[in-house]
C-alpha cells in the first residue's frame, strides 16, 4: 500500500474529477491510498461475487451485487469496497454514472497493508453513513467479521459476529443465502 505523497488532503470532488485510473485507489480521509490485491485476495472476492450473484439471480427483486466502485462516503472518503450490494429499492437507473447512495452491504477482503484502515477508518466511515452490513474477510485467521444493525433505524452496528470454520455466512438482508466460511476457504 502507498499513499499519495501530496502536501494537502484532496477532497472526494477532486479525488472523483481526477477521472479514471489504471490503479486500484481509494481516498480515504483525504489521502489517496493504492492497494494491489493479491491472488487469494482475487480468489475468495470471486467466491463471494459467485455466491452472491447466483442469490441475486434466484428471485426476482433480489437487488445487484457490484465489482469496485467508487462510493463517495463523505467529504474526504471515496471507498471501493471489494464487493457490494445494493438493495432492488436502490438499484441506480443509471449503471454508467457513479453511484449516488450507500451500498446496502459492503464486503473488504483482507490486504496486508490494509486491512489496520478496514477495521479502523473505513468501519468507522461505514457505520456513520449507515451501511445497512459490512463483511470484513480475513484471510490470515480465516473467519468472516459480520457487523450490521439489528434494524434498519439502528444508528451503529449492534451486532457484531466473527464466523469461523463450521460456521455460514448468512444475513436477515439476503434472506435464503448461506455460504459456509468452510466452502469460501475451501481448498486455499
Amino acid at each position: 500500500m502507498a499513499t499519495t505523497p501530496t502536501s494537502r488532503r484532496l477532497t472526494a470532488d477532486e479525488y472523483l474529477a481526477r477521472g479514471e485510473t489504471e490503479r486500484w485507489e481509494e481516498l480515504l480521509d483525504g489521502e489517496i491510498v493504492v492497494n494491489e490485491p493479491r491472488p487469494l485476495h482475487g480468489l475468495l472476492t470471486t467466491r463471494l461475487m459467485g455466491e452472491l450473484y447466483g442469490w441475486t439471480k434466484a428471485g426476482p427483486g433480489r437487488g445487484i451485487v457490484l465489482p469496485p466502485i467508487d462510493v463517495r462516503m463523505g467529504d474526504r472518503d471515496v471507498f471501493a469496497p471489494d464487493l457490494c450490494w445494493i438493495a432492488e429499492a436502490q438499484r441506480p437507473a443509471d449503471l454508467d454514472a457513479l453511484f449516488p447512495g450507500i451500498p446496502d452491504l459492503c464486503v473488504e477482503i483482507r490486504s496486508p497493508s490494509t486491512w489496520h484502515r478496514d477495521l479502523g477508518h473505513k468501519k468507522r466511515v461505514y457505520e456513520q453513513r449507515a451501511t445497512g452490513g459490512l463483511w470484513l474477510v480475513d484471510t490470515r485467521a480465516r473467519s468472516v467479521l459480520v457487523y450490521r444493525r439489528s434494524r434498519p433505524q439502528a444508528p451503529t452496528f449492534d451486532v457484531e459476529l466473527e464466523l469461523g470454520a463450521g460456521e455460514s455466512l448468512t444475513s436477515p438482508r439476503l434472506p435464503g443465502f448461506s455460504l459456509s466460511i468452510d466452502e469460501l476457504f475451501g481448498g486455499i
